[in-house]
């Protein structure tokens, strides 16, 4: 981050508002020609800071309006337990979002499901991948804020 100027960084939250504005849109707004603004924001995409351009669905209108977060425990810490794990999050299209957590809770889930029964059968394949300690379930209420990141 330290490495970012302040164009940069302009660039950089235009891009995380809206990933579709031209090259021109983006110059024009930052102060640049399209030739230098391209070279910063594929510098930028090179070194791994602008990872990808996507687009910001609507889970309600897809019919997917239950979000869960699931606190997960395991007694096992072993390199090929994790490595089933990983495996397991990275072919569950359920699980939006996976952390690894400090404290009480060894990992933390996102998880966006149509309804309750589409959340038991993602909780019955999760229990029956992995052996588990304790998996524990959150369902929001709503959703408060969504955004890009703070730079």
């Amino acid at each position: 981050m330290s490495d970012l100027d302040n164009i940069d960084r302009a660039i950089l939250r235009l891009i995380a508002q809206d990933a579709s504005l031209s090259l021109n849109e983006i110059a024009d707004k930052v102060g640049l020609t399209a030739t230098p603004c391209w070279k910063r924001i594929k510098r930028m995409e090179e070194t791994g800071i602008i990872r990808a351009r996507i687009a910001v669905l609507d889970a309600d209108k897809l019919g997917l309006p239950v979000s869960v977060f699931v606190s997960v425990e395991t007694a096992d810490h072993s390199a090929a337990w994790l490595e089933r794990f990983a495996q397991t999050i990275a072919t569950t299209p359920e699980i939006v979002g996976a952390w690894r957590m400090s404290g009480d809770v060894d990992y933390l889930l996102h998880v966006i499901v149509p309804d309750i029964a589409a959340y038991d059968s993602f909780y019955r394949k999760l229990i029956a991948a992995v052996p588990l300690r304790n998996v524990s379930s959150r369902f929001a209420m709503e959703r408060m804020k969504e955004g890009p990141l703070p730079i």
